[in-house]
């Protein structure tokens, strides 16, 4: 970053000079003359700890509030929390920064901000550092950035460096902090395809605040390079700051740790579940942790080597063995982090994300299991829903947890069931890979590690524990759970569609879409534009383009007496292509051709009745299930629709039967359905992001729909009223992959149809069964029963006729090297009757038993006796070669194998072959 961008009015107005850190080398200001390092970790020690540099301490609240107050005294618009997941994003599932919730749209100012300059205190979760959490004294997965935004443009400045600056220096005033004690570090900020010079804001060695001045965008002729990336200025520029909560709530108090500072009471109370004294007010003990926590600040912790390193260091300062001073603490971290992670839970789950195997569920599934782990290591046998609720009490200003408090624990009991479920089955898992990594001779490598916390939720502690039982090692970093959920934070690129005539529609105007304004008109004229192969751009449609789960129109466009059948329509960049089932003759269709285009109706009001419906099914599916549910797909059919929802359990038939209910009242009460454009910031202050369920549509105005109690952001066709839709009904519920369940319904007369089809289903099977409907119930339960009674006797008496025939089958052996050998062909036996009988025959150890039976396909079962194992007969090589001779395969252990083929003309041959190999066995032995 070129010097000169630091060389600030406010600097040098205000008594700063500018050094060279002696110990990293950075520059940074300061307006102590005898300073010569730069103020951060690890060039500088905490300071701060026992040694408070605000002039009065704050707890959380009290300190969000001064910092919003003080921002909005000085012209700043407050502005509410957005959620922890992202939802307006689809590159990244969590809130990670307060710049975040203007990303992609302010920031690039393709959207105007919701106030200019603004403030808020925006709760983020960065899991990057989860092995640190508790053992550093200030890592957190969850906290909240105070900040304050500016957006400018060339012809509309907001603010710029000087004034982030002495706002941010008169913060520190106001707060009683020695100015002399502050330090401005330079440090070049980049991040999500945007850079810019950032300051750092230093005080007590610990970095409280980063002013980042965003006016860079990545570009491969960009003539800025940081970082290894170039970049380009932008044409509007962005003061994007971030002030630490909870780091301005620990220097103000200079607690031993964060932990001890944000969350005391619930500190307290679980170190008292798990038995252990932590007195704060013991001289000794606070002494120990603020060590700790100073020197940890200077070095990564997350590595064992680094740890104990730490460790060697704490004992030496205090005069202790580096045994006794882990035996104090370990426990102490382990109840750190579970209290760090039960907060981030809270967050999580009262904000609507599911436990689950991917996305954002992903990580909140990885945060859980890993504190339900340490919770079993330090014997705190209550629920996790308890500690929870502990937040939930002590997170007054978030009224919101409490209401949601009665999910978040049904959740919480679901996952530690599944979690204990998990466990016991991931033991055998892990033995069984540990035998083939031992007979290999080779540790169990990382990435087995992951798979078997990625695809079956076994924790790596519980492989590395397992294998180690049976003398194998784990590669396994101590870093692991950062490590894994850095790879699981961003969202995987989209594939985009690639249009092969995308080239030639990039100089055409956007397409007027008629189907907006005139929903229920299917006939129009329109001007042809352009004409490619079989494709068609007109300047107007009434055809809708495949998009948001809604498939393409079809129809047809009449030009003079040529009538063209439509049977694609796709949306490149606003420009409508309508594609024909054969390839357009130029001379029929012209440039500036005025046509005639149709749409099909029946198709247009089957996708329009299922569009409308999903909306209805999903706002249903909300008031039965919660309001945690969170559509993730759907797809509209003419005959069918679906909706994927979040859901951390199965569907019940009750609850599907109450949705159906509910779906149709809505249907009955023939309310209105609204479409209107409205400008983002608007609709989002308005409606909240729920508007963006079914996706995040670009541009600075959105089409917001109102079905009954449903407000997405929607390009579908709909009905214009409830009514329209006709029946719902609901067709059946799967869960498509861990907290997903999925529900398909059809509406209108696709309803109908189905309703017709089941019930043909019921009136076959009464009428197969020679009874009335209603009673088919009992009597499929009779006809099941006495099934069971006939196969139980089925059973026994195939064990009978296995007994009768090995009794003759025992005295017509014929005698091979001193064995017993039955070769026999046992006409219509079935597989398990032929390994029953040769189970039977070789409980004498002298026999081996060769058996085959005919059909349409040949069965082989061969079975070897104790004695005639040892004198060298296969079971598994007899029936390899006797299945080649009928045209098949098979094989399996030397005391039991089977097999067969196709080629029963051959059955014979096979037996011959089974006994011949029997003997050539029995000679080489």
């Amino acid at each position: 970053m070129l010097e000169d961008e630091y060389q600030l009015d406010f600097f040098y107005e205000n008594g700063f000079i500018r050094k060279q850190c002696s110990k990293c080398g950075k520059f940074f200001w300061t307006r102590d003359l005898d300073r010569n390092t730069c103020g951060d970790a690890p060039c500088d020690p905490y300071s701060f700890i026992g040694n408070p540099v605000f002039k009065k301490k704050f707890d959380l609240a009290e300190m969000r509030e001064y910092y919003l107050s003080f921002f909005e005294e000085r012209g700043h618009t407050r502005l509410e929390r957005y959620p922890v997941v992202a939802r307006w994003r689809d590159d990244i599932y969590l809130t990670i920064a307060s710049i975040a919730d203007f990303q992609p749209f302010v920031t690039s100012g393709q959207v105007r901000p919701p106030a200019n300059p603004l403030t808020i205190s925006q709760p983020c979760i960065r899991l990057s550092d989860l092995d640190a959490v508790g053992r550093s004294g200030r890592h957190l997965t969850t906290f909240e950035m105070m900040a304050h935004h500016a957006f400018n443009k060339k012809d509309e400045v907001i603010y710029w460096k000087d004034h982030t600056l002495e706002l941010c220096d008169e913060l520190f005033n106001s707060l009683g902090v020695d100015p002399l004690a502050v330090t401005y570090k330079e440090e070049p900020w980049a991040g999500g395809g945007n850079a810019g010079p950032c300051v750092e804001a230093l005080v007590g060695g610990l970095e409280v605040a980063t002013l980042v001045f965003m006016d860079l965008e990545q570009s491969k002729e960009g003539n800025i390079e940081i970082k290894g990336d170039k970049y380009q200025k932008m044409d509007n520029y962005i003061v994007d700051t971030g002030y630490g909560l909870e780091r301005f709530v620990w220097a103000s108090q200079g607690s031993p740790t964060i932990y001890d500072a944000v969350f005391p009471n619930i500190v307290n109370e679980l170190m008292e579940l798990a038995g252990l004294e932590h007195e704060l007010d013991n001289t000794e003990y606070s002494n120990i942790l603020a060590q700790n926590a100073r020197l940890a600040g200077l070095m990564d912790v997350s590595e064992k080597a680094n740890l104990f390193e730490l460790r060697k260091q704490v004992a030496s300062s205090i005069g202790i063995t580096v045994d006794k001073l882990s035996a104090i603490m370990e426990p102490v971290e382990n109840i750190y982090a579970i209290t760090d992670h039960s907060r981030c839970l809270t967050f999580m789950l009262a904000d609507g994300i599911i436990p689950s195997n991917v996305k954002a569920g992903y990580l909140a599934r990885l945060v859980l299991r890993r504190t339900l782990r340490m919770m079993d290591e330090m014997d705190i046998r209550i629920p996790l829903s308890e500690i929870v609720e502990m937040h939930i009490n002590n997170l007054p200003e978030y009224p919101e947890f409490s209401e949601k408090l009665d999910v978040i624990q049904d959740i919480l009991e679901h996952e530690e069931k599944k979690f204990s479920e998990t466990l016991d089955r991931g033991r055998r898992m892990i033995q069984k890979s540990a035998k083939h990594y031992k007979s290999a001779g080779e540790k169990i490598p990382l990435d087995t590690v992951v798979e078997m916390y990625d695809s079956h939720g076994i924790p790596p502690e519980i492989s590395k524990e397992v294998a180690s039982e049976m003398g194998v090692e784990t590669e396994l970093p101590d870093n692991f759970y950062s490590l894994v959920a850095e790879g699981h934070s961003k969202a995987e690129a989209k594939e985009e569609k690639v249009f092969p005539y995308a080239a030639k529609v990039e100089k055409l105007p956007e397409t007027k879409r008629l189907f907006y304004d005139e929903p229920t008109r299917l006939e129009f004229e329109a001007v042809v534009l352009d004409i490619f192969d079989n494709h068609l751009v007109l300047d107007s449609t009434l055809f809708y383009p495949e998009g948001g789960g809604q498939p393409a129109d079809h129809g047809t466009i009449t030009v003079y007496d040529n009538v063209l059948n439509v049977i694609d329509v796709q949306v490149v960049d606003g420009v409508v292509v309508h594609t024909f089932d054969g390839v357009v003759d130029e001379l029929q269709l012209r440039k500036g051709d005025m046509v005639v285009g149709k749409v099909n109706e029946d198709r247009r009001m089957a996708h329009a009745c299922h569009h409308t419906a999903t909306h209805i099914v999903n706002d249903a599916a909300r008031k039965v299930l919660g309001d945690h549910v969170w559509q993730t797909g759907a797809q509209k059919t003419v005959d069918r629709a679906r909706l994927d929802i979040s859901h951390y359990k199965r569907i019940t038939q009750d609850e599907l039967n109450q949705i159906e209910l509910i779906a149709n009242r809505t249907v009955m009460e023939n309310q209105r359905v609204t479409a209107e454009w409205m400008d983002r910031i608007d609709a989002e202050k308005k409606y909240g992001f729920k508007l963006y369920q079914g996706g995040v549509p670009p541009g600075n105005r959105i089409r917001v729909l109102k079905v009954a109690d449903d407000v997405e952001a929607c390009g579908g066709t709909h009905c214009t009223s409830t009514g329209l839709v006709g029946p719902i009904k609901m067709l059946k519920t799967e869960r498509i992959q861990d907290g997903v369940e999925r529900i398909e319904y059809a509406a209108g007369l696709a309803a109908v149809r189905a309703t017709q089809e089941m019930e043909s289903y019921l009136d076959q099977s009464a009428e197969a069964l020679r009874v009335l409907p209603e009673h088919l119930p009992s009597t499929i339960e009779r006809f099941f029963g006495e099934w069971k009674e006939f196969k139980k006797e089925n059973e026994r008496l195939k064990d009978e006729l296995a007994h009768a025939r090995v009794a003759g089958m025992v005295n017509d052996a014929r005698d091979v090297e001193g064995l017993r050998v039955i070769a026999s062909l046992i006409p219509n036996a079935d597989a398990d009757e032929l390994v029953k009988i040769a189970g039977e025959l070789t409980q004498n150890g002298d026999v081996v038993a060769i058996l085959a039976s005919d059909g349409e396909s040949v069965k082989i079962v061969a079975a070897a006796g104790d004695d005639a194992l040892k004198a060298g007969a296969n079971a598994g090589s007899i029936v390899r070669e006797m299945s080649k001779v009928v045209g098949g395969g098979g094989g399996g252990r030397p005391n039991m194998a089977r097999g067969g083929g196709t080629d029963s003309q051959k059955v014979d041959d096979s037996l011959e072959c089974g006994v011949s190999v029997l003997k050539g066995q029995l000679k080489a032995f």
